[in-house]
C-alpha cells in the first residue's frame, strides 16, 4: 500500500473513531491492517502525551536527563494503560457474557477509541492544559464505551460500567507520572 493511501486509510479511522460512530466500531475486524492501524493510534497518542508533558519541561528548563525520563515514562504510561484497560475491559466481558470477544479482538476497537489522546499535545496550552486533557480522557473514556458496546453487543449502561472499571487507576497513574518528572526537577 502506497504512503498516501497509508496515510488516507489512517485519516479516515481517526475521523471516524473520534466521531464516536458506532458501526465503525462493530465493524473494526480483526484484521492485520486493522491492527496497525489501531496500534498506530495508541503510538501517536504516546508521542503526543509525551512531547505534550516534555514541552512543559523544557519551557521549566528541566535538565536533560529528566527530559529523556519523562518523555520515556510519558509515552509508556500511554501504551501500558492501553494493555491495561483492555485486558480489565476484557476479564469483565468475559466474566458477565461467556462467549465475548478475545483479548486480540478488544485490542483493535479500544485503540481506535484512543484517537482523541492524538490530539493530547495542546495539553501545553497555557491555563488550559488540564481542561484539554480532562476533556481528551473523557472523549477517549466514551470513544471505548461506544466500542465496548459494539464489540460485546451490550448495552450502554453496561458498557459504560466496565469501562469505568479501569479508566480512573489509568487517569491516576498518567496523572502520577506527569508529575513525577516535575518533582525530580524540583
Amino acid at each position: 500500500m502506497s504512503d498516501n493511501r497509508k496515510k488516507a486509510s489512517l485519516c479516515k479511522t481517526l475521523r471516524h473513531a473520534l466521531a464516536l460512530d458506532g458501526d465503525f466500531y462493530e465493524n473494526a475486524l480483526n484484521t492485520p491492517k486493522n491492527q496497525r492501524i489501531a496500534l498506530t493510534i495508541v503510538m501517536l497518542a504516546a508521542v503526543s502525551h509525551a512531547l505534550g508533558s516534555t514541552l512543559i519541561l523544557i519551557i521549566n528548563r528541566a535538565e536533560l536527563a529528566i527530559l529523556v525520563l519523562a518523555l520515556l515514562i510519558n509515552g509508556l504510561s500511554v501504551v501500558g494503560g492501553y494493555y491495561f484497560w483492555s485486558f480489565t475491559i476484557w476479564k469483565i466481558g468475559q466474566w458477565l457474557k461467556r462467549d465475548s470477544l478475545t483479548y486480540g479482538d478488544l485490542l483493535i476497537p479500544i485503540g481506535f477509541a484512543y484517537a482523541p489522546q492524538v490530539l493530547n499535545f495542546l495539553t501545553l496550552i497555557p491555563l488550559l492544559g488540564q481542561p484539554i486533557q480532562l476533556l481528551l480522557a473523557v472523549w477517549s473514556l466514551l470513544a471505548v464505551i461506544v466500542a465496548v458496546r459494539q464489540g460485546l453487543d451490550i448495552r450502554t449502561r453496561r458498557a459504560a460500567l466496565i469501562c469505568l472499571v479501569g479508566w480512573p487507576l489509568i487517569q491516576i497513574a498518567i496523572g502520577s507520572v506527569q508529575v513525577l518528572p516535575q518533582f525530580l526537577n524540583g
